[in-house]
């Protein structure tokens, strides 16, 4: 490949120092002026040298000004997170998400009431929340609402407590007597249309549906271990329509 096609070289510093001498100037230096013009195959380069004889020993390879294309700049390299860093995370933030998952599901619980015993003040379908942790620390209380173990089988059931232990509990004439105090209770589907007395054990409780005459409960079949309770119901949360505070009710003290 030809690196030049022309060159030519043209003595013009001669025909200056004559003309200086001329008109009576003379020159310091004498200057030899050089145009030199190359030609390549991918563009053209002009190269002009303008050097005088004492400069030639002591100057650098001429400016190029070329108009060929000049090769694109490279991309300055972006600093990247390692993969490892990018894996970490992931498992962190599933190992965050499983810790809290777990520490919700060991503070409440969520149900589904499936059935009529707690008519009208929970109804069938309705989801519930409830707090696993409220009887750790304090004993339930008559009127509360819990969720427990049957104590017969491995069905999980809805309740309210109306005797605890040492109570002398008594349902005659539709009317609920807790140690010979009668209870008003404005939540219930009807009163009861069955008659009985029980005396609560210590460990025990005794606990009735809303629904008395259509409720699995302790006057069918006997006393509920402390044990067995889950927790307190708090709140309804579904439907959204439904969604309230779970009613407990105070009971006289007797």
């Amino acid at each position: 490949m030809l690196s030049a096609i022309q060159r030519k070289t043209t003595p013009v510093g001669n025909i200056i120092a004559r003309l200086g001498f001329v008109a009576g100037v003379a020159p310091l230096v004498e200057h030899s002026y050089h145009l030199t013009v190359s030609f390549r195959p991918i563009g053209a380069v002009l190269r002009v040298n303008f050097m005088s004889v004492a400069e030639r020993t002591t100057s650098q390879s001429p400016e190029v000004i070329s108009t060929a294309e000049s090769s694109p700049t490279e991309p300055v390299a972006q600093h990247r997170r390692p993969a490892s860093a990018f894996v970490r995370e992931i498992l962190e933030t599933l190992l965050l998400t499983f810790f809290i998952f777990w520490i919700v599901n060991s503070l409440v619980g969520r149900y589904r009431i499936d059935g009529n015993s707690m008519n009208p003040t929970l109804l069938n379908g309705e989801y519930l929340i409830i707090s696993n942790f409220a009887y750790q620390l304090d004993a339930p209380e008559r009127g509360d609402i819990i969720v427990f173990r049957h104590p017969r089988s491995e069905l999980n059931l809805i309740k309210r407590v109306i005797g605890i232990p040492g109570d002398t509990i008594e349902v005659q004439d539709g009317v609920v007597r807790v140690n010979g105090v009668p209870v008003d209770e404005p939540y219930i589907q009807a009163p009861p249309t069955y008659s009985s007395s029980w005396v609560v054990p210590e460990g025990q409780y005794f606990v009735l549906g809303d629904n008395r005459n259509n409720s699995s409960d302790s006057h069918a079949w006997g006393f509920l271990p402390e044990d067995h309770i889950l927790g307190k119901a708090l709140l309804v949360y579904w439907p959204p329509s439904d969604w309230a505070k779970v009613p407990h009710h105070d009971f006289p003290s007797g």
